[in-house]
């Protein structure tokens, strides 16, 4: 059966007029769906008649779980869940003291191929439709709402390059945002990409003024043509040139994502490229200490490193923070609760 979210408010409508429903039955069940409802009985608002057509031609959802892994003592809940096809991609819930966030997932696998990333390290699978995409985000209201919490936040950095996918992760950007369903503003949204140039530019065209997240990961090309092999395409000084040009236009200060590889690109060296890059520019530093992978030659720098580097790239003049790390001992890095249950092939919960 079609997931329901699918339809556009005018397809939905449309259906509904077909069904001899007036329009604002749409809104009533956008609402529903935006609380977490999964079964169209539970509907108490709508008609017996129309529920019952409801569940006779649509699913509440296409997602089904099948993994779930936690950490934090609770506060952070990572789901696999399964697609139309067989393909699956993973969803993160963080919850903390003022805002509860969703790190989601726009394609099944990663076409990049970043060798410290455990995504890359299963074929590529498909693009997610935009229903797909938004159907993780009612899945965490959904379990948000069972604990008196709310979906605040979202950020693309679950597995996928959100820029290789741009339509369905822009049609997904605004039906996220729309008060009709989850409301959540354009400005609590981080949409990240490796460094796909052209996309980046046609996003500050959208009107939609999300952060935007360059996964940099290295400030020469000598070095980002090994970690980010997208930069052999686009090198690092025209990728900054854009998010820059991208940053003025929304009036959006561009986040650098630094993956922290020790011995790879936490030295003093780095550093100082770091700061001659961007220097000067509207940016904000995140330093993201690497989650083990399985099979890869990388480690994460210890936390004296860390704090070292952190000054370093400080004294060069710009903004810098160390990212929360968050379920280390729940698959933490993006693909690993994938990576897991593909290689069981059974279905885990931890």
């Amino acid at each position: 059966m079609t997931p329901i979210i699918s339809l556009s408010a005018a397809g939905l409508e449309s259906w509904l007029a077909e069904h001899q429903a007036p329009a604002y039955r749409r809104k009533q069940i956008w609402t529903w769906l935006a609380r977490g409802v999964t079964d169209f009985a539970a509907m108490k608002d709508l008609p017996n008649a129309l529920r019952e057509a409801l569940a006779a031609e649509f699913r509440a959802t296409s997602l089904r779980p099948i993994a779930v892994s936690e950490a934090d003592h609770g506060l952070t809940t990572k789901t696999l869940f399964e697609l139309d096809g067989g393909h699956s991609v993973e969803a993160v819930v963080m919850r903390y003291t003022d805002r509860s966030t969703l790190c989601i997932s726009s394609q099944a696998g990663c076409p990049i191929g970043c060798p410290f990333c455990a995504t890359g390290k299963f074929p590529f699978g498909r693009n997610l439709e935009a229903h797909e995409i938004v159907e993780q985000g009612l899945d965490a209201e959904r379990v948000l709402a069972a604990e008196a919490r709310r979906l605040s936040h979202v950020v693309f950095m679950g597995m996928g390059e959100p820029m290789a996918n741009y339509i369905a992760v822009v049609e997904s950007v605004r039906r996220l945002a729309d008060p009709d369903l989850l409301g959540i503003s354009p400005r609590r949204i981080v949409v990240s990409t490796s460094g796909l140039i052209p996309r980046i530019a046609q996003l500050g065209e959208e009107g939609i003024p999300v952060t935007l997240a360059i996964s940099l990961h290295a400030a020469r090309d000598e070095l980002r043509d090994v970690l980010v092999p997208i930069n052999r395409k686009y090198p690092v000084r025209e990728l900054v040139e854009a998010a820059q040009a991208y940053g003025e236009r929304t009036g959006r200060r561009v986040s650098y994502e630094w993956v922290m590889l020790g011995g790879v690109n936490d030295s003093e060296r780095d550093a100082k490229e770091l700061g001659a890059l961007l220097k000067g520019k509207l940016a904000h530093v995140n330093l993201i200490p690497f989650n083990p992978v399985e099979d890869t030659p990388y480690r994460a720098p210890d936390r004296a490193s860390i704090r070292a580097f952190k000054e370093m790239v400080a004294a060069q003049g710009l903004n810098v923070t160390v990212r929360d790390t968050r379920g280390r001992e729940a698959d933490a890095a993006c693909g690993q609760l994938h990576e897991r249950v593909m290689r069981s092939r059974q279905p885990v919960e931890v």
